[in-house]
Parts: C-alpha cells; structure tokens; sequence
C-alpha cells in the first residue's frame, strides 16, 4: 500500500458516525496524514423540498441548501472536536448530490490515499431495494477503504 498522506472519511451523522470518525481521527494522528470528513446533502431530500417550495412559493431552495450545508458543517465541528482532533490538519466539506457518487468525487478531488466508512449508515427501505451506499462505494472506490463496523452496544436494525 502508497503511503497515506490524505484520509477521507464519510461520515452521515447516523448511529454509527462517531465510530468512523474516531477511527478516521486515529488513524490520521498516527500516519501523520491530513483528514477530510465528507457529508453529502442527498440529492433526495433537495428534491423533495423543491415539491414543497412549490406550495409554499416563499421558500428559497438555495437558502435551503446553504443553511443545510452551515448545520452540518457546525454538526461535523462538533464530532471532530468531540473525538479530539484539534491537533489534526482537517478539512470538512458538505457536498450535495447522489451520496455514493459525491464520496467518489471526493476522494477524486481530495487526493485521498484512504477512504473511511461505516458499514451501515442511515439506511431505508431504498436501501433493500437498490444498494446501500456503502455497497455502492465499496464496489467503486479507487483507493484502499477502511470498513468500520459498528460496536457491539449500538442496537442494530433488524435485517430479516
């Protein structure tokens, strides 16, 4: 494996996020490599609250969008500030689009060596039918991928 200067780490502010940013965090401490937390806005709930500007004309759907993308770069803040790495070159980003695509594109664009991720996330039933998010970058990712699983204490969804 090429030396890891650049970790990236997706994290969906599910269950499972503190875990893949605590091993994303550590990792980054003891390579010495700069960190990157991703977010992506899926492009799904954009969609969705477009409908709803429609009956509400008022409704700024680039507002929208930016006081989105201002909630979760505080939220991603706080994990990181929450998991102690204030001592780590780190870079936060909220992109919005398809979520397994934007995480590619920013492995891409960041020059990620490593990617880090959760095993489950913030699931559905979309995710039965079509391929979690997960599965989808694992099958594509360009880099090495660190799957983090979730702790044994963190109730688990029932899977069938």
């Amino acid at each position: 494996m090429q030396e890891v200067k650049t970790i990236l780490a997706a994290v969906d502010f599910s269950l499972y996020s503190p875990h893949v940013l605590r091993s994303a965090v550590n990792l980054a401490r003891a390579l010495r490599a700069q960190l990157v937390v991703v977010n992506v806005l899926n492009q799904r709930d954009v969609d969705a609250m477009e409908m709803v500007q429609r009956s509400f004309p008022g409704l700024s759907m680039s507002q929208f969008i930016q006081n989105t993308k201002a909630e979760r770069l505080r939220l991603l803040e706080k994990l990181l500030a929450e998991e102690g790495a204030e001592s780590l070159p780190v870079k936060t980003r909220v992109d919005v689009g398809v979520p397994f695509k934007e995480i590619l594109k920013a492995v891409d664009a960041e020059k990620a060596d490593l990617l880090v991720m959760g095993t489950k996330g913030r699931g559905n039933l979309a995710d039965a039918l079509f391929g979690s998010t997960a599965e989808k970058v694992f099958r594509r990712c360009p880099v090495p991928l660190l799957s983090v699983r979730p702790e044994r204490h963190i109730p688990e969804a029932a899977d069938g």
